[in-house]
């Protein structure tokens, strides 16, 4: 089924591999992420960053092997964007690991439970992101990963208005200068642009899917 769709070449198999490796990564970034949150490990935000840059060079293999020839003309441009679209979210992690190291702690404390739950979110939905791809590559349902993906990028809307709520009405965030105000809100922000990526290239999967139809 594989060979049918994609192609047998040696090249084609390699380059799929190579994506799985790539959405791994992605994967791990979330995770490493998550537990930074968890532990308030201010050293751990640069494993995120190693990770973008391990991600980086993958992602150069991936390209590179596509326009050596990899898979049918048609093909190409559907998964380049696939790609390029799922890098945002390395970079949405990449920023979220740095403003973490200069959020004042105290602050974080007050929406800690809100932004692990996003984390987690964002790490169950980068593994539902890697069975789409799988189910992209066997021809096989698309639907269900898609619909999961879904639902949880809307519980992590609501969490948003819920952290939103809560440093509204917070006393210390309330006596920040400017610039502590704008790390926390581009920490919030990036922590919960994750799942908007990733929702995204799940529905890029969908229009891979149609284009091999």
């Amino acid at each position: 089924m594989l060979e049918k769709f994609w192609g047998s070449g040696k090249l084609e198999k390699k380059v799929l591999e190579k994506i799985k490796d790539y959405l791994n990564t992605l994967c791990s970034a979330t995770q490493c992420l998550k537990e930074v949150l968890t532990k308030e490990y201010i050293e751990e935000t640069y494993c995120v960053e190693n990770l973008e840059r391990e991600a980086d060079y993958l992602k150069r293999e991936i390209i590179s092997m596509i326009y050596e020839g990899a898979f049918l003309p048609y093909i190409r441009p559907n998964l380049c964007a696939f790609i390029e679209i799922t890098e945002k979210a390395f970079n949405y992690l990449n920023l979220c690991a740095f403003d973490f190291r200069y959020f004042k702690l105290d602050i974080y404390k007050e929406i800690k439970e809100e932004c692990i739950k996003v984390a987690d979110i964002n790490v169950e939905m980068c593994q539902i992101l890697i069975k789409g791809f799988e189910a992209l590559t066997k021809k096989d349902n698309l639907r269900e990963k898609k619909l999961a993906i879904r639902i949880y990028e809307k519980k992590v809307d609501d969490i948003k208005l819920d952290i939103s709520e809560k440093l509204r009405n917070s006393e210390l965030a309330k006596q920040v200068n400017f610039w502590e105000g704008k790390t926390i809100a581009e920490f919030v922000d990036s922590l919960v642009s994750i799942s908007d990526i990733i929702e995204d290239a799940s529905d890029y999967l969908y229009i891979l899917d149609l284009s091999l139809k």
